[in-house]
């Protein structure tokens, strides 16, 4: 009997976390989608998609108690515990920079922002669904393909990179057209900048996790 309620809790655990790290991909395309409306002057669909951001972050701040309390109760090596609790911090601090990247969208949506600025936006934040999604597989390939976990890690290097160029290029946008926006713009979109950059460095961290994975679990 106690062997099947380990057995239970240790797919209840897995099953929560897996959860958890679909809602923070969610958060990730729904901040896309806010920021393709704002650039497209659907002020409505954007906030839409930032209150539906919300209560996802919501839902991932909840479940990351959650794996916690259960973590604590279960019969996983300490290993594997330690693992899925880096895993779940790090996803949970990539969610929280995409709400406040998100934050910063909605309250641009009143300012007069530059379309050039918006498009540029646009680009970033479909490198960084990419990264996101990325960041899952190779997740997800931790239990059935250690290679392709690994190689799927490097692709999100990449993919930071790109993120990289556009955040240079965006802040040189920001002083090409900053005579044209008043200071209080001026100061939301470096915001939104700087948090855009900070959710890629968050998928790029927990892909270092991942391949440090990859490498303890080749030599065990």
């Amino acid at each position: 009997m106690e062997e099947w309620f380990a057995k239970r809790r240790k797919s209840k655990v897995l099953e929560i976390a897996d959860r958890q790290m679909t809602l923070a991909i969610d958060t990730v395309i729904e901040l896309e989608k806010s920021i393709n409306a704002a650039s497209n002057g659907n002020k409505e669909k954007a906030k839409e998609s930032f209150e539906k951001l919300s209560l996802i972050e919501h839902e991932i701040d909840e479940l990351r108690r959650t794996i916690f309390e259960e973590l604590t109760r279960g019969s996983l090596p300490p290993k594997d515990r330690e693992d899925i609790m880096h895993l779940v911090k790090r996803l949970d601090e990539m969610a929280d920079h995409v709400k406040d990247a998100s934050r910063a969208v909605v309250v641009l949506l009143e300012a007069k922002v530059v379309k050039e600025m918006w498009k540029q936006f646009a680009e970033t934040a479909k490198d960084l669904v990419t990264c996101a999604t990325t960041l899952r597989n190779a997740i997800e390939k931790l239990g059935t393909d250690l290679p392709m976990a690994m190689e799927l890690a490097k692709q999100i290097d990449k993919i930071e990179g790109r993120v990289d160029e556009k955040y240079l290029e965006s802040k040189a946008l920001l002083l090409k057209h900053s005579n044209k926006m008043d200071a209080a713009t001026i100061l939301l979109l470096k915001d939104l900048i700087e948090e855009m950059e900070h959710v890629a460095d968050a998928c790029d961290d927990t892909a270092d996790y991942v391949r440090i994975l990859t490498v303890t679990r080749e030599a065990t």
